[in-house]
């Protein structure tokens, strides 16, 4: 089966290590993988922003990157739900909309194409430790990938998963919105690392690195020892 790997701009500038452990994965799992290396930002945070129009020439040029792809795999929900938004843009864009339309249906996050494609659920992964998962919003809320993580992550051998209470609360990044409310951005993520501490975790797994970022960026500030890992990582080990 062949992969394209949209690898995401958190990932290729800041956590390439979960970028090394999606290839490794995907490959033991017997894909082929291809890495257009064209690919570009999908556009989100400009879209986000209001910016429409320049977010347009961003998402055309994905698109046009993608095009001879059979699937997209991405290690983030919230650049999958990104991608699977294009058609709505290009709505009644002769040109554009079967092109962004043709790309959304075939793009997955990543343990979406590992259990719902590919249809496995024990990756053959050992970690020890005690952890939790962060269920970021647009993973769950947008892309509506709720138990994948789960499915895999139960089936990896010595690590022991536990709840996280209140776990479908916002951990505060939201891109922009941690910029521009900066205030309320801290005390949401506060709360956030509240809930890991009461389990007594010593790893926070995600599925999206702006929320591994934003999490993990306070723990450090914090002084805390909880680590926090992107699922594809965990999933990885050996």
């Amino acid at each position: 089966m062949k992969v394209s790997l949209f690898v995401t701009c958190l990932i290729d500038l800041f956590y390439t290590n979960a970028g090394k452990a999606t290839v490794e994965l995907l490959k033991r799992l017997g894909c082929e993988i291809d890495f257009p290396e064209a690919q570009t930002c999908c556009g989100q945070p400009a879209y986000n922003s209001g910016y429409v129009k320049e977010a347009k020439e961003a998402m055309k040029h994905m698109i046009r990157t993608f095009e001879h792809a059979d699937y997209v795999v991405t290690p983030s929900g919230s650049c999958a739900t990104m991608l699977k938004e294009y058609p709505r843009v290009f709505q009644g864009d002769r040109e554009w909309e079967s092109k962004a339309k043709a790309l959304a249906d075939k793009t997955y996050e990543l343990t979406q194409f590992i259990v719902d494609v590919l249809k496995v659920e024990d990756v053959g992964a050992k970690f020890q430790g005690r952890a939790t998962y962060h269920t970021s919003c647009h993973m769950t809320r947008l892309l509506g990938v709720k138990e994948a993580p789960f499915k895999l992550l139960k089936n990896v051998k010595g690590l022991e998963l536990v709840p996280l209470p209140n776990a479908y609360q916002c951990c505060g990044f939201g891109g922009t919105f941690s910029v521009k409310m900066g205030t309320i951005s801290e005390q949401m993520v506060d709360e956030k690392i509240e809930h890991i501490e009461e389990v007594n975790a010593d790893y926070l797994i995600g599925a999206d690195c702006g929320c591994l970022m934003n999490i993990g960026g306070r723990l450090k500030r914090q002084g805390k020892p909880i680590k926090v890992m992107h699922i594809a990582e965990v999933l990885n080990s050996r």
